[in-house]
């Protein structure tokens, strides 16, 4: 069972202004509730009963919403970052909360309908250092384009590492949702800013390191601007999320 998990929500949201002026983006609304506390949902009902958020604008005002986590079910820690790092430098500096056993990463700015408890099971059936969850879409290259090879083994990431394959690959997007072996830190630099996507990932999949893609076309939301935000509204009061 994996046990652990870090919510990425330092982000200024800047194309939610000038709403994320004074609400910090994962605090923002939707359909009555803050999106981190759906997300929380979707952690706890898989499992999860530890829960780092790393935090830069706004921080304290999530840290004074959340607490402990208590009344979530869950124990939270926080992660402060100054400046901010990315997804790859702000995953490295949780190590000491993360470290020693695998975690799941989930982005705090969209929200997955998806069993995390079927997500974790294949990640340990495969036996990656680290498993993402990618969804076919149409602008699937929009978002940023992850490859996988017939064996459903991610092979290139936004066009990263270059050069041709000796197998067809299929594109897909990543929803902002991956499981990682605590052996991920022995390929993350310390405090600089960088990207897990465009940094960290490619360096495993040029290595041979064992990267998989689990992909399902269930439902997802994002709040990147005013319009996704009122969206995600509708669609979630009309058919909310079941986890």
């Amino acid at each position: 069972m994996i046990r652990r998990a870090m919510v990425l929500a330092a982000g200024r949201g800047t194309r939610l202004a000038p709403i994320t002026n004074t609400t910090p983006k994962p605090l923002v609304p939707v359909a009555g509730r803050p999106l981190l506390e759906h997300i929380l949902d979707l952690l706890r009902a898989g499992g999860i009963q530890d829960v780092v958020v790393n935090l830069h604008h706004l921080g304290h005002v999530i840290e004074q919403h959340l607490g402990d986590g208590r009344r979530f079910g869950l124990h939270i820690h926080y992660s402060w970052e100054d400046p901010i790092l990315d997804t790859g430098g702000g995953i490295k500096r949780a190590e000491p909360l993360l470290g020693g056993e695998p975690f799941v990463v989930i982005n705090g700015d969209s929200l997955l309908e998806i069993r995390l408890r079927d997500v974790i099971e294949y990640h340990r059936a495969r036996g990656g250092v680290a498993t993402m969850v990618v969804r076919p879409d149409p602008e699937a290259a929009r978002y940023g384009l992850i490859e996988l090879d017939a064996a459903d083994r991610v092979r290139r990431l936004v066009g990263l590492p270059p050069g041709e394959t000796p197998d067809p690959l299929r594109g897909f997007m990543f929803p902002g949702l991956h499981v990682f072996e605590p052996s991920i830190f022995d390929w993350m630099d310390a405090d600089i800013p960088y990207s897990i996507v465009r940094v960290t990932y490619p360096k495993l999949v040029a290595a041979g390191a064992p990267v998989y893609g689990y992909v399902t076309g269930e439902r997802w939301i994002t709040i990147d601007t005013p319009a996704a935000l009122a969206e995600a509204d509708t669609r979630l009061r009309r058919q909310p999320f079941r986890f």
